[in-house]
């Protein structure tokens, strides 16, 4: 969850200001970058994928071909591709730490997320916020009771097959977070759509797009321990479903002009949907199809006091958690209100840390049926509580926009 690290001092809630209009689909990652290249390892991130063709497309074999015009605008920033992903992505200078939605890139380098990376990955974007970090400006309601995380049983797809483990890297090393499946209206049934927080993709204000993103679903089904994971178990039963790279990123423009690691800036939009691809293929597959099942997106959920309860679920990595096991919690929500001008937000009771972030929190729709209705952005440094925004128009928007960019593939 975001702005919760180990050995980070809270730090006390500030405003952010809203835009007099509604953001739509004006912060598109407006590139799409999804070559495949090869690597022996984390230590190795050699590659020989060439990008070739004027416009995106996708090729049988799951590569997908970069237009010019984004070739072009990278060399603007100094970029080759073929040293990026040679090793150059590690640049985080701030002339290569691209932060704009158009610039976005994040080719495959197929390896890379092993199975020795993906377990030693344990840091989490953010830092904790204030206990107390209500602007008192508008409608809070008390600080919930604290709620026990309770590990999902495993295997964790028969559980919650839509949950799974993010991964990426930024300028502290690899990172973490959580995420889930959902529907995508283009394509019924072969949704390859993913839901996480919007500062799980991009650090917001003074930062730019984070580098790697892969999602991997039911991560370490089995639940096999951070000791077993060192002992080099079989690659189903810590990537049963494949490893799936981001060709597409989008979170609110709110996120990247205000968001922030401290203090609760941006938190209210703090909400992000990836569009995914196959590491190494996929026999046709959709990661729906792949995973058997992805959750509707409700934009309209009911008020606060008619949800009888929301279920949170997430891989935790700060202590005393290490992240390679599923947790979910079960509370009533109440309100959290940062500052008069921005949605209230949605608050639970949660042991869950760091590395929960990006989790979806699931609860009965309008139509009396589950459906993702938030995700975990926001706790203090005592893990008492988690808090998620409340989706509306630009959150639909988001979820719109990343659906039709994909709608004729």
């Amino acid at each position: 969850m975001r702005r919760i690290r180990p050995a980070a001092t809270a730090r006390r809630g500030g405003s952010a200001r809203r835009p007099s209009s509604p953001v739509l689909a004006t912060a598109a990652v407006a590139a799409v970058l999804a070559l495949t290249a090869t690597a022996c390892g984390p230590s190795d991130d050699g590659a020989s994928a060439e990008p070739s063709g004027s416009s995106a497309g996708q090729t049988s074999d799951n590569k997908i071909t970069v237009p010019d015009d984004l070739k072009d605008r990278l060399k603007e920033h100094g970029i080759d591709l073929d040293q990026w992903k040679n090793g150059d992505w590690k640049n985080w200078d701030k002339d290569k730490w691209l932060r704009e939605a158009k610039d976005f890139i994040n080719p495959i380098i197929a390896g890379l997320w092993d199975s020795d990376r993906m377990r030693d990955a344990d840091k989490s974007p953010e830092k904790p916020v204030a206990n107390d970090i209500s602007g008192d400006e508008g409608v809070t309601d008390p600080t919930p009771a604290p709620v026990r995380a309770v590990g999902v049983n495993t295997p964790f797809h028969d559980n919650a097959a839509e949950s799974g483990k993010l991964f990426f890297d930024g300028p502290e090393g690899s990172m973490v977070c959580s995420a889930t499946v959902v529907k995508d209206p283009a394509h019924p049934g072969r949704s390859n759509m993913v839901w996480t927080a919007g500062h799980c993709v991009h650090a917001g204000s003074k930062g730019g797009w984070y580098r790697n993103i892969a999602f991997v679903p039911s991560y370490n089904n089995s639940g096999l321990s951070a000791d077993q994971l060192r002992n080099n178990p079989p690659k189903d039963k810590v990537a049963p479903y494949g490893v799936w790279w981001g060709s597409w990123a989008q979170t609110s423009e709110q996120w990247i002009d205000q968001g922030s690691s401290v203090g609760g800036l941006g938190a209210p939009y703090d909400f992000a949907v990836l569009h995914v691809t196959p590491e190494k293929g996929s026999n046709g597959k959709s990661l729906e199809e792949t995973v058997g099942s992805a959750l509707p997106v409700e934009f309209n959920a009911p008020a606060v006091p008619r949800i009888a309860d929301m279920t949170a679920t997430g891989f935790p990595a700060a202590p005393p958690y290490d992240g390679q096991k599923l947790f979910q919690c079960a509370d009533k929500p109440g309100r959290l209100s940062l500052t008069k001008d921005d949605p209230t937000m949605y608050r639970i009771g949660c042991s869950m840390t760091g590395g929960s972030s990006g989790g979806g929190w699931v609860a009965a729709g309008q139509d009396g049926k589950p459906a993702l209705v938030s995700n975990t952005s926001i706790g203090p440094v005592t893990a008492g509580w988690l808090a998620g925004p409340r989706l509306g128009r630009e959150a639909k928007g988001v979820y719109d926009s990343v659906s039709k960019k994909y709608a004729g593939q």
